[in-house]
């Protein structure tokens, strides 16, 4: 009997033998290295072979699982992976069929130590580069067994935790062995990273007690990088970083279901984490797809609670602040838009107290949850782009954002839903500070291109409302912007200087292209900030901020022409505050005052004139005597020193325009310009000028009104051209062009000089002349179609119009179909 089986042993194929060699008596001896070594040898020299190898040693594993000899199964595999360490031909993908057919049957075992056992044996196979790729081969069932391994529950704490490690390297290695095969299953189907990215996400909230403190984890310690929350990071960086442009969205989508499945963008940290993680980890090109998704999500959210959209929109901030470091692209002003428009969302519903939910019906809104998802939004535009946008398209955020703010008597281009005027004030001021965060730190060198009509007109026209908060808000964009050498901290609250050489000021030389911004708005300028100081409702912040707007102006936009109108507007604020007939309130008059005086003290000591720095002292050593409420000293504190009722101020306590002119005068400013009051333009005729001055746009609208007059009725006879009428023309040409300019000059002059009476008469006349002719013009070419049913005679000698039934009007052949 002996024999006989010793005779069949040696007529078995001889890889048999040589795979049963390797497998000793006791388990507990392990792989039998020598016969190891001759297996390995024998694969090698004959390759045709290793199928078969492979064939045979899956077949004994399937056997000593079913038989419960866990310790031959660990020897089995041990040999396998030596096996596919070794082999590099190409007939290993027969091989590799059997092996994953081995790792499969250890996956299905009951026992963890079998699981963990074939899931490294595949990490250790996932590292292999194959020389020959494999058209066939599917690896669905292991990342449906691996993600369900990692949600195992199983009762011991530690096995569980090396199963869901197992599960997580087991992941990785599948990520490794397809990601970068064209050939192998796409991982990127969403069938696949449905299952792998909430898994990923199970594990990594698990341990989110250990922050993501940096983009990269390789400071954590070796303690750390074993726990499943670190593996499950650095698995999850990973994945996204061999992430292509075209795999973004499956990656980042269930991410976005996972966070909404499981509630977790209200908590926000755990939501933000996830973000960072996959913003720091993708190439940085592909960021703004990311948060395009995030914004496409928004959308879909918006009739969620306000918990939820404040969170995403937390998550989105720091999501597009990474962005904006690296590449945003084309979606700034995409951003800019769905943020301002789920805004305005916001805005109403907080007006209306609730909105139709299309699952549960009609949901009641909490006020204080709406102004944190505002205050959210704001956050977001600033902090994410506006901080870290380059300086071209920071004026283009600053234009989109002025466009989506509600302009009285303009159109509105964020859409509304019923929330009224008093939804359109808060969009207002909540669109205003995003603006002035925007502004905050924005350094231009031409301030003409960068403050374009478009932009500073409307921010103008905010200057004139009756709000404060936002006249308030206004100022502070103004000062924001003409603030380029940081001096503003210098000018936070009004007061006396005696020597402004301790401010340390950084003053440069007005360069011409503020030369330009300033010949076209300066005026604009001026009179709202006379208008501003007029306003009832003003307030010490509001004198702060127009106290540094007009000191700014002094250091950074001023030329010789703009200091005069500069002292000029201050010494008309004087007047102002004096007027009888403006109704100011007692502190507005000492605070009007208190503003001039501080001004004309600074731009005193800037203008170095000695005479003119003397007068201003005087005129201030005077009211600290006798009036100090005339001073900011006791006008802006926390209780104001101020009379009950102001009397009459003349004399000594007042800056003389005169006096200054004349001091001025004699350093070679214009006197002239010194001597004219300053009077603010209530029309529109700045704004609309693109001239030098508003009295050369006044003139040659004369200049055309005189030339067009009605007066000359009487038309001359066309005159026949000759020869001898060309050669006088251009004999007489030059002396034609210096009358012209003769006539040019003394209009311009007239309008400049004359006395305002004068020209508002002449202007009047104009005026009325022009409508009397519009008048007759109408009464012409404006009358009732003539009546087929012809007309009759009133009383009054007036004809009226007969009224005849349609069927007895008799219409010409040709009107009849």
């Amino acid at each position: 009997m002996y024999g006989v089986c010793g005779c069949c042993g040696a007529l078995r194929p001889r890889y048999k033998r040589l795979v049963d060699n390797i497998f000793p008596e006791d388990p507990e001896d392990g792989l039998v290295k020598a016969n190891m070594e001759k297996l390995t040898f024998y694969a090698l020299s004959a390759p045709e072979k290793l199928d078969r190898i492979g064939a045979y040693l899956s077949e004994r594993l399937s056997r000593d699982v079913a038989r419960h000899r866990y310790g031959y199964v660990c020897i089995a595999m041990e040999a396998l992976d030596q096996l596919l360490m070794a082999c590099h031909c190409q007939s290993i993908n027969l091989f590799v069929e059997s092996f994953l057919k081995m790792v499969r049957k250890l996956l299905e075992a009951d026992k963890p130590n079998l699981q963990i056992l074939g899931t490294n044996s595949f990490v250790k196979f996932a590292n292999i580069e194959e020389d020959t790729p494999s058209y066939h081969r599917s690896y669905d069932f292991f990342v449906s067994r691996f993600s369900e391994m990692c949600h195992s529950n199983y009762e011991d704490p530690d096995i569980r935790t090396k199963i869901r490690m197992a599960g997580i390297k087991g992941l990785q290695g599948v990520v490794r062995k397809t990601v970068n095969d064209e050939l192998q299953a796409n991982i990127w189907d969403p069938q696949h990273m449905d299952k792998i990215v909430p898994s990923l996400l199970f594990n990594l909230q698990s341990g989110e007690g250990t922050e993501s403190r940096s983009p990269s984890p390789l400071q954590a310690s070796e303690k750390e990088r074993e726990s499943p929350a670190e593996l499950t990071e650095r698995c999850f960086r990973e994945l996204l970083g061999r992430a292509a442009y075209g795999n973004i969205k499956n990656a980042v989508t269930p991410v976005l279901m996972h966070l909404d499945n499981h509630s977790l963008w209200e908590g926000k940290t755990f939501a933000v984490r996830c973000f960072k993680i996959i913003m720091y980890s993708i190439q940085s090109q592909h960021s703004h797809l990311v948060i395009q998704q995030l914004l496409g999500h928004l959308d879909a959210n918006s009739k969620s609670s306000a918990t939820v959209r404040a969170g995403i929109v937390e998550v989105l901030l720091e999501a597009a602040a990474i962005a904006a470091s690296g590449s945003v692209g084309p979606t700034v002003l995409e951003v800019f838009n769905t943020l301002l428009r789920h805004l305005r969302l916001s805005v109403d519903y907080e007006l209306t107290g609730s909105y139709d939910c299309t699952n549960i019906g009609t949901k009641i809104i909490k006020e204080h949850e709406e102004r944190q998802l505002q205050e959210a939004v704001i956050r977001t535009i600033v902090c994410s782009f506006a901080n870290t946008l380059p300086t071209y398209q920071r004026s283009e955020v600053m234009l989109f954002i002025m466009g989506k703010i509600p302009i009285p008597g303009m159109h509105f281009t964020l859409p509304s839903t019923g929330s009224g005027p008093e939804g359109n004030r808060m969009i207002q001021v909540m669109l205003l500070k995003s603006l002035r965060q925007v502004t905050c730190g924005f350094r231009t060198t031409n301030m003409l291109t960068a403050l374009p009509n478009s932009f500073l007109d409307p921010l103008l026209s905010f200057a004139l409302l009756e709000d404060a908060e936002i006249r308030l808000l206004v100022l502070e964009i103004l000062v924001s912007l003409i603030d380029r050498h940081d001096n503003l901290p210098k000018f936070s609250t009004i007061s006396i200087i005696s020597d402004i050489s301790v401010l340390k000021l950084k003053v440069d030389k007005c360069s011409r292209q503020d030369n330009l911004f300033m010949k076209k708005h300066a005026q604009h300028l001026y009179r709202h900030i006379y208008l501003c100081s007029k306003e009832q409702s003003s307030v010490q912040p509001h004198f702060e901020k127009l106290y540094s707007l007009l000191a700014l102006i002094s250091m950074e936009l001023a030329n010789e022409e703009v200091v005069v109108d500069l002292i000029r507007v201050a010494l008309a604020l004087q007047d102002l505050a004096l007027s009888s007939e403006e109704a100011l309130p007692v502190y507005n008059r000492c605070a009007v005052h208190a503003l001039s005086s501080a001004y004309l003290n600074l731009i005193s000591q800037l203008t170095t004139v000695p005479a003119f720095c003397q007068h201003v002292h005087e005129v201030i050593e005077m009211r600290q005597k006798e009036s100090t409420y005339l001073l900011p000293e006791d006008v802006f504190i926390e209780n104001p020193k101020i009379p009950k009722t102001l009397e009459k101020l003349e004399g000594e306590l007042l800056f003389q325009q005169a006096k200054i002119t004349e001091v001025l005068g004699g350093s070679g400013y214009n006197t002239e310009r010194l001597a004219t009051p300053y009077v603010p333009q209530f029309t529109d005729e700045d704004r609309l000028s693109k001239r030098k001055s508003i009295g050369e746009t006044i003139s040659l609208q004369v200049e055309v009104e005189s030339r067009n007059s009605p007066e000359k009725e009487e038309r001359t006879p066309a005159e026949e051209i000759t020869f001898e009428t060309l050669k006088n023309a251009i004999v007489d040409s030059v002396g034609v062009e210096e009358q012209e300019k003769e006539r040019r000059r003394q209009v311009v002059e007239k309008f400049q000089k004359a006395p305002f009476e004068e020209i508002a008469a002449h202007c009047g006349a104009r005026a009325t002349m022009l409508q009397s002719k519009l008048n007759q013009i109408f009464e012409i070419t404006i009358r009732p179609p003539p009546s087929p049913s012809g007309t009759i005679t009133s009383s009054y000698g007036q004809t009226q119009s007969r009224s005849v039934p349609v069927y007895e009007m008799k219409f010409p052949d040709l009107c009849v179909y």
